[in-house]
């Protein structure tokens, strides 16, 4: 059997070395005269260790990382074609610790496949959801996303189901289905994994959603900032449409869908999704005033599915195994598994896939072993720069959305970022006030005015002036900008300016003016 070795194409296996490796390791076998295939895989998320060379042997694949170009060298010298030991050599893939604890259903191809092929995607049980769901009726398929329990993966944690259901009832000659994949959270990069490592699985998802609500578009939007996701997302889609899977008749089923990528500038409040459908128009990205909803007026004023890349990407799994199979995951009311973003000051940062249910301290201490810098772990912010920071005393909280509200928290994306006893948390409630002034689309005063003020007033509690009354002023004006603001951009910065308020009230008193604001600004 030929060899195979699969070296990474994602961005963050690239921004390390990749495709500085993948040459040398090309240049090493036409030197040698070695008869081997190079797959560009996407990445398995252990990101630590890329880039992570994996070599297809008799014994099943095995793995070697971090590789650097100059150890291409030491690795064909040492027989890694047949599964060597080396210094580099980590063991069989599959196992792994950090993939080994893992439950991967929307993530199970993700480094595993050439992104590329549709014949690799079916040999590992891609377009079956499909299949599935051209044989059914769209009130079947919406049925099957309900009973799943699928929520939206972007953050509010919406059902699924009732969305696609309300999109299918509403009239509309004309209907969408749009991929909010603008991942501009801190800490988050499931969505460019996906799109650069497994694209098919979000076309298959994107068709499935067309399907059951009777749209015949759809649109990817993301950001300017991710170029190799743009690139494979556009290859994908036109390798799809040359394999009969999107235009006229999906899968020969007489029922049209099709799709494009559509690129934003990376405003971040174009991840609202009533501002990312204006930006898709060619207008100004601000906010809408709801109602109307998106499922009834949304792109160009007709009914629109609007689900980001994780929601759409768990589809085909739940339209292949059926809504049993990926409800029997997790706990309450927040079933099947999700996609975990480990990041900030972690040694083992990297995507963890797992039930819901999981706790904090399993997930830093266990999985992610603790801080990078061997310090003490002072604090987590989960779910973005708008989201809660949790002391080490809730660390035992389950990983569940109504765990996570019950504690003034949100899940959101489900990125994690973590901090040390160095963290000043003064600084990061300061941080949150910037940078919701900074990223405010300006449409409601409580977001683009309440902003601005909560940086003054974080301000004068470290100059010492009446850091009690401050204290006070600041709790009001986090409870202002939570109820009054139109989006989630205003309304949820009090997260993490309430908690770290709350969870680490020493830090908020008087200090140095360099220590809190910016350089710049202090000069």
């Amino acid at each position: 059997m030929k060899p195979v070795i699969f070296i990474p194409c994602d961005a963050a296996a690239l921004a390390v070395g990749a495709d500085r490796v993948a040459s040398s390791i090309a240049e090493t076998l036409a030197a040698r005269r070695l008869d081997a295939e190079i797959v560009r895989n996407g990445s398995r998320g252990l990101h630590w260790l890329e880039p992570m060379v994996e070599v297809r042997t008799d014994h099943g694949r095995v793995a070697y990382g971090p590789v650097k170009p100059s150890d291409v060298k030491s690795l064909f010298d040492a027989g890694f074609l047949e599964g060597a030991e080396h210094p580099l050599f980590l063991g069989k893939t599959r196992d792994l610790p950090f993939l080994k604890k893992q439950t991967r259903l929307t993530f199970a191809r993700c480094g595993v496949t050439d992104p590329l092929s549709v014949s690799d995607y079916r040999r590992y049980k891609g377009l079956r959801g499909l299949e599935n769901a051209i044989a059914m009726q769209g009130a079947e398929i919406v049925q099957v996303v309900t009973d799943s329990g699928l929520r939206g993966r972007g953050g509010a944690g919406f059902p699924t189901g009732i969305k696609w259901e309300t999109v299918r009832k509403a009239a509309g000659a004309q209907k969408y289905v749009v991929c909010n994949a603008d991942e501009g959270d801190s800490g988050t990069f499931a969505d460019r994994m996906i799109m650069e490592g497994d694209p098919f699985v979000l076309i298959e998802g994107m068709a499935i959603a067309g399907l059951a609500t009777g749209a015949t578009r759809g649109y990817i939007y993301t950001r300017s900032e991710y170029p190799h996701a743009i690139a494979t997302m556009r290859k994908a889609i036109e390798v799809a449409r040359g394999e009969g899977i999107l235009g006229p008749s999906v899968l020969g089923s007489g029922q049209a869908f099709d799709m494009e990528m559509r690129v934003g500038a990376g405003a971040y409040v174009c991840g609202e999704e009533t501002s990312m459908l204006n930006s898709l128009e060619g207008k100004r990205g601000v906010v809408r005033a709801k109602p109307p909803v998106p499922a009834l007026e949304g792109l160009f004023g007709c009914p629109t599915v609007v689900n980001n890349v994780l929601s759409l990407a768990s589809i085909p799994l739940i339209l292949d195994r059926g809504a049993d199979y990926y409800r029997d995951f997790g706990i309450g009311k927040s079933r099947g598994t999700m996609p975990i973003q480990l990041a900030g000051n972690i040694k083992h940062g990297g995507l963890f896939e797992t039930s819901f249910g999981i706790t904090l301290n399993e997930l830093i201490y266990d999985i992610g072993g603790g801080t990078a810098s061997g310090r003490p772990v002072k604090a987590v912010q989960v779910g973005g720069p708008l989201g809660a920071y949790f002391p080490t005393s809730h660390f035992d909280i389950p990983f569940d959305y109504e765990a996570f509200t019950a504690n003034n928290g949100l899940i959101g994306h489900a990125g994690i970022v973590v901090f040390d006893d160095t963290a000043d948390m003064m600084k990061q409630a300061r941080f949150a006030f910037e940078f919701c002034a900074l990223e405010s689309c300006g449409k409601c005063t409580p977001c683009r005015i309440g902003a601005v003020r909560g940086a003054e007033v974080i301000d004068r509690i470290a100059s010492g002036a009446s850091v009690s009354e401050q204290t006070t002023l600041l709790d009001d004006l986090c409870n202002t900008m939570r109820l009054g603001s139109l989006c989630a951009l205003g309304g949820f910065t009090p997260y993490p300016v309430s908690s770290a308020l709350s969870h680490f009230p020493e830090d908020f008193g008087p200090r140095p003016q360099s220590q809190t604001q910016p350089a710049e600004a202090a000069e």
